[in-house]
């Protein structure tokens, strides 16, 4: 018979009644608890995983898409992935109200106390600041761009059937100006999320200290309820 994972032995006062046997073994099995059982820290709330999941992927999406179309010549599939790309732009813009709004209304868990003990001064500092700088980014890498294509005589119709009103008045020598900005905000977004990663990345693979799990969907009830 399988084992069956008891909760009480990692910390866990109590663990969800519905896990099957098979959960219960890759659980206990050394190679996950080498890499995946950590001490698990206060959980972000639900709606706050979700927009953190979306968001991201959007994100990188967008980016992506960015960096490939700028490299096309002009054709109707250029144009396409632009209006794919404002698109993009206008929903990161959207989830990024709601998440700060959401972090607003729910505050985040504060690192614990034994991960913050063990971090460097300078590291703490990256924590928050790159932090803060990437919700900076998230609404000023879209707003400049709708800048831009407000200013180059460009209208975004969301999705094809919601026009959004100008950004700014047409101007080309407005619209000269935003454009870089519009790369180098881009830029400095997509720097910050791979430091991001690759914090996430200490963290759990050589650090081991169980900060990725705060962010993980559908792990939550035991860590909850350890609080």
């Amino acid at each position: 018979m399988l084992p069956t994972l008891d909760c009480r032995i990692h910390g866990y006062p109590s663990c969800h009644p519905g896990g099957s046997v098979l959960w219960g073994w890759l659980f206990s099995t050394p190679a996950f608890h080498e890499f995946f059982i950590t001490r698990p820290a206060a959980r972000y709330g639900a709606t706050a995983i979700a927009l953190h999941w979306v968001l991201g992927l959007a994100i990188v999406a967008m980016l992506c898409m960015g960096w490939y179309m700028a490299g096309l010549p002009f054709s109707p599939q250029r144009l396409k992935l632009y209006n794919w790309h404002k698109w993009a732009g206008v929903a990161i813009l959207a989830l990024s109200v709601l998440r700060l709004v959401a972090r607003l209304v729910r505050r985040p868990p504060p690192l614990p106390a034994d991960v913050q003990s063990s971090m460097p001064r300078w590291q703490q500092l990256a924590h928050h600041g790159v932090h803060h700088l990437l919700y900076a980014l998230f609404f000023i890498v879209p707003l400049v761009g709708w800048a831009y294509s407000s200013a180059a005589g460009f209208p975004i119709v969301f999705l094809g059937l919601v026009p959004l009103p100008d950004f700014v008045p047409a101007s080309p020598a407005l619209a000269d100006a935003l454009k870089p900005w519009h790369a180098l905000t881009a830029y400095a977004l997509a720097a910050l999320v791979a430091l991001h990663v690759a914090a996430v990345v200490k963290h759990q693979f050589i650090d081991r200290d169980g900060l990725m799990a705060r962010m993980l969907p559908g792990r939550g009830r035991c860590a909850a309820e350890r609080a």
